[in-house]
C-alpha cells in the first residue's frame, strides 16, 4: 500500500517508482517489470525491442520541433539488490516492497529499496510518459542482471542503439556529475574437507553475529565498514582444538557482509570463556567501527552438530579468513581519502557438510594496478587448496573531462542551482564503460538523485533531491 504521505511531485516519476516497488524484480527475474515498461510502450504508441539476454530499448519520438536533434539514450538496469534484516520475512521473488516515509526519506521495511536503480528507471519512464517535457529522440535502454556482475550490459546487442549522447541515471549523490567508474571481477574459491564425528566430551555451540550496517562494496568500502565474515573468525581465533561444522555469512559479491553464524565444536570450558569474552569483544570493535555498525550484537548459544572438520582444517579455514584481504587497497593520488582506486569485499561465505565455498570481488580504475592484488588472493588459493573459478570481469570507465556533454551539463547546472556540480568518478561498476566498449563513440554522463544505504535493508532516497533531479534532467534533455 502506497504510505499516505508518499511524495507526489514530480507525479510521473513518483508514480512510476511506486508501481516499481510493487514488482518483484530480483537480478534475473525482471520478466514482469519489463512487461510494465513494454505495456507503457504499447499504450504510448513507442516501438519497443529487445535483446536475447532481455535487454530492452523503447525509442520516443522527439518532442514537436526537436526532431532534427541528435539522438539521446538514456540508461538504467532493471534488477535490484535483495537484502534484509534476518527478522524480516520477505520473499523477494513474490512480494511487493512495503514502503516508509520518514525524516525526509523514503525507504522499505526492513528490505533493499530498489532505488538502485529503481528511480532511474522511473525518470526514464517520466520521458516517455509526461508530454510536458521537452526532448529530442531518445532510446530508453533498461537492462538486465546488472547487480550480479552486470550481465546484461556485457551480452548487450549494440545494434540495440543508434544514439551517440548517453546519460545514465544510476549515481548516488545529487549536485554530482559522474565521468568515470571502475571495472571489476572476481572469484569463487572452493574446497572439499573430510569430516569426522565431533571428539567425545566437546562443547558444541552457535556463534552467531548481527546488526552491522552492511551497504555497497563500491561506494562505502572506504567507509570502513565491519565485515561480518571476519569478525565470525576473529572471535574463534584463540579457541584451542575448534571444529568448525558450519560457517555462513553473506549474500552477494557486491554486498559487504551484515550478519551471519558459525557451528562449532570446542573443548569443554571453552564455550564459557568465549561467552565472558563477547563484551569485550564488541566494545573493542565498535571503538573504530563507524557509528553505523552502532547496532552489532554476538550471541553464543548452545547447539548441535554430528560431524566437524579436523582441528587442523578448521584452523586452516579460520587462518585463510584472517588473511583474505578486504577493504579499499589504494587511494587516489590527486584526490586522497576521497577516490578509492582499488578495493576488494571478502564477501560471503558457505560451509557446509565439509564443502566450502569462498566469493569476493575487486574494484580498480587502472587494471595493471589490481594485478598484485589478484596474485595475492590466488597465491592464498594455491596455499590454502582452493579451487579457484575467475568471475567473468567488466571494463571501466576512464574519465573523460573534456567531454562536450559535461561542459554543457555543468553550465546548466549552475545556472538552475547557482553552483557549479562537482565532477567525480565512482568507485562503483557502472554499466558504462562496457556500453562504452561496445559504442566507442559514446559521449555518457552519469547522475541521480541521494540514495544511501544502497546493497543494504538501510538503503533510503533522499526526497527532497528527486524534484530537482527531475528539472535537471528535463532541461538538460531540453537543450542537447
Amino acid at each position: 500500500m502506497k504510505p499516505a504521505d508518499y511524495p507526489l511531485q514530480p507525479a510521473h516519476l513518483w508514480e512510476h517508482f511506486y508501481q516499481i516497488t510493487q514488482i518483484p524484480r530480483p537480478s534475473r527475474e525482471e520478466a514482469a517489470v519489463r512487461q510494465y515498461v513494454i505495456g507503457l510502450a504499447v499504450q504510448g504508441g513507442h516501438p519497443w525491442r529487445e535483446d536475447a539476454t532481455g535487454n530492452l530499448v523503447v525509442s520516443v519520438a522527439a518532442s514537436e520541433g526537436m526532431a532534427d536533434r541528435p539522438m539521446v539514450i538514456i540508461q538504467n538496469h532493471l534488477d535490484m539488490v535483495t537484502v534484509k534484516t534476518g527478522d524480516k520475512d520477505h520473499d523477494f521473488s513474490r512480494e511487493p516492497l512495503d514502503l516508509q516515509v520518514a525524516d525526509g526519506w523514503l525507504r522499505a521495511d526492513r528490505t533493499t529499496l530498489g532505488a538502485d536503480n529503481g528511480v532511474g528507471c522511473a525518470a526514464a519512464l517520466a520521458l516517455m510518459t509526461d508530454p510536458g517535457v521537452k526532448h529530442p529522440p531518445l532510446e530508453l535502454l533498461f537492462t538486465v542482471d546488472e547487480e550480479t556482475g552486470l550481465g546484461g550490459a556485457l551480452n548487450l546487442d549494440p545494434s540495440l542503439l543508434s544514439g551517440s549522447l548517453m546519460l545514465n541515471l544510476d549515481t548516488e549523490d545529487w549536485n554530482e556529475l559522474y565521468i568515470g567508474c571502475t571495472g571489476g571481477g572476481g572469484w569463487e574459491l572452493r574446497r572439499s574437507f573430510e569430516l569426522q564425528p565431533v571428539p567425545a566430551g566437546a562443547e558444541q555451540w552457535e556463534l552467531s553475529l548481527q546488526g552491522l550496517a552492511g551497504g555497497h562494496s563500491g561506494i562505502q568500502i572506504h567507509q570502513q565498514l565491519g565485515n561480518a565474515i571476519k569478525l565470525l573468525a576473529f572471535c574463534l581465533a584463540d579457541i584451542p582444538e575448534v571444529q568448525l561444522a558450519r560457517f555462513d555469512a553473506g549474500v552477494a559479491h557486491n554486498v559487504i557482509p551484515r550478519e551471519g553464524s558459525l557451528l562449532f565444536s570446542c573443548p569443554a570450558g571453552q564455550g564459557a570463556r568465549l561467552q565472558g569474552r563477547l563484551q569485550q569483544l564488541r566494545d573493542q570493535w565498535l571503538s573504530y567501527l563507524p557509528a553505523a555498525d552502532a547496532a552489532l550484537e554476538i550471541s553464543l548459544r548452545a547447539s548441535d552438530c554430528d560431524r566437524v572438520l579436523t582441528a587442523a582444517d578448521s584452523r586452516a579455514l579460520l587462518d585463510l579468513v584472517g588473511l583474505f584481504p578486504h577493504g579499499a587497497q589504494a587511494y587516489n593520488l590527486v584526490r586522497p581519502a576521497e577516490l578509492v582506486d582499488l578495493s576488494i569485499n571478502l564477501a560471503r561465505i558457505v560451509l557446509a557438510d565439509g564443502q566450502l565455498m569462498l566469493e569476493s570481488s575487486f574494484r580498480f580504475f587502472n587494471e595493471t594496478q589490481s594485478l598484485p592484488l589478484q596474485q595475492q588472493v590466488l597465491g592464498l588459493a594455491r596455499q590454502f587448496g582452493l579451487e579457484v573459478t575467475q568471475v567473468v570481469g567488466y571494463p571501466g570507465w576512464q574519465p573523460d573531462f573534456d567531454s562536450p556533454l559535461l561542459e554543457r551539463a555543468s553550465v546548466l547546472h549552475e545556472q538552475l542551482f547557482g553552483q557549479r556540480p562537482a565532477v567525480k568518478a565512482i568507485h562503483a561498476g557502472l554499466e558504462c564503460g562496457i556500453l562504452k566498449g561496445k559504442k566507442p563513440d559514446l559521449d555518457i554522463l552519469s547522475f541521480g538523485p541521494t540514495i544511501r544505504g544502497a546493497h543494504s535493508p538501510t538503503e533510503r532516497l533522499r526526497i527532497e533531491t528527486v524534484p530537482p533531479f527531475w528539472q535537471f534532467l528535463t532541461a538538460l534533455l531540453a537543450q542537447l
